[in-house]
């Protein structure tokens, strides 16, 4: 029979079907037993976890239970973090790495099964950028920072997924996208770059799991702007200090979806309204889009300070750690809605068609 009249059947049954009924009698694929555990009985593994989103995330991980394994090129600030979780009573081990490099993160990957005997969740959340117009970034400061934010998630994706199907349980990998891995921007051009490539091998490698059924949830996080040290870290070709300007979220909103990820398989969780318009709007209309970025990004994107020396920078050698905020000015938030409606998606529509229902009845009486 035909897909089509595959389709046709189902539409004529009466009967209620699961979207996992659906895709089975498509024969299409479907992930079998897909249950991740909770994360007080798992071993996280996150990178970049010296600063910003990663620490916040192995903090928050480790207060909910979760063993973590903590990477980043910062020894000083991993010794430091470690110390603290192992004295509230979290286990937490480190690992010195530059995970631009396959070696590093197979260590990784070598050091979380030796110490704990396995790992659950991988994070690939190991970032940095550059600030400057496409023209002027070097090709080598373009090729380290594709170490960094792309070579990065596909040594992890492959280390991570080697070991889930050794181990023949549920894992999970997260990637910790970008709002500009959906919509290119100005002078963060090699950033966006990157971050379109880590979007589009999370999608691939998903649909590969999916076809094979591999025990493995696939899941891209797509954050707003973040008030993170991200700017002072950066690589500045601008006359002034590169910083978010305009609403900024909150870095707990950004490990609040990656740890519901940890525990729930998500295919996509938005962090802001943002992230999710600037993807839409993208897509609907992108040349009006175009003009929109081109006027808002320029004075959105640097503070009203002279830039850092070119050469302070966390490309080529590590950053500072420890912070988990940055310098960014702005309407700043206290966390993100979108993650929370995301969380509870039945709830949430179940809401929405309330009000609508309520704002309908209001309306016809007048």
């Amino acid at each position: 029979m035909s897909q089509n009249k595959q389709e046709e059947s189902l539409a004529d049954n009466n009967t209620k079907v699961t979207d996992t009924e659906v895709l089975e009698k498509l024969r299409l694929p479907v992930f079998k037993n897909l249950v991740l555990k909770k994360l007080a009985d798992q071993v996280m593994v996150i990178t970049g976890a010296s600063s910003g989103i990663g620490l916040v995330t192995a903090r928050m991980a480790a207060s909910k239970g979760a063993k973590v394994v903590l990477a980043a090129r910062n020894e000083k600030a991993l010794k430091q973090l470690t110390a603290e979780l192992n004295e509230q009573g979290h286990p937490a081990i480190y690992v010195k790495a530059d995970v631009g490099r396959e070696e590093d993160v197979n260590i990784i990957a070598e050091t979380a099964i030796k110490e704990f005997g396995h790992f659950n969740t991988w994070v690939n959340n190991a970032g940095l950028s550059i600030y400057g117009h496409a023209m002027e970034v070097t090709n080598d400061d373009i090729r380290q920072l594709f170490d960094t934010n792309f070579w990065s998630v596909v040594y992890g994706t492959k280390a991570a997924v080697s070991h889930f199907k050794k181990e023949g349980s549920p894992g999970a990998i997260i990637n910790v996208g970008s709002i500009f891995g959906d919509r290119g921007t100005v002078i963060q051009s090699t950033y966006a770059a990157a971050k379109f490539a880590v979007h589009g091998w999370t999608e691939s490698v998903r649909m590969e799991l999916e076809k094979e059924n591999a025990p493995v949830s696939v899941t891209l996080i797509h954050p707003g702007r973040i008030d993170t040290p991200y700017n002072e870290h950066a690589k500045s070709y601008l006359d002034k200090q590169p910083g978010h300007r305009g609403m900024i979220y909150p870095p707990e909103a950004v490990a609040e979806a990656i740890l519901h990820s940890a525990e729930n398989p998500k295919r996509d969780m938005y962090v802001g309204s943002q992230a999710k318009a600037a993807a839409l709007l993208g897509t609907l209309f992108p040349r009006l889009t175009d003009k929109v970025m081109e006027k808002v990004m320029y004075p959105t994107q640097h503070l009203n300070k002279p830039s850092q020396p070119m050469d302070e920078n966390n490309l080529y050698q590590p950053g500072y750690g420890m912070h988990e905020r940055g310098t960014n000015k702005g309407w700043k938030r206290s966390g993100s809605m979108y993650v929370k409606v995301s969380k509870y998606p039945v709830l949430s529509s179940m809401i929405a068609v309330g009000i609508g229902a309520i704002a309908w009845s209001a309306w016809k009486r007048k």
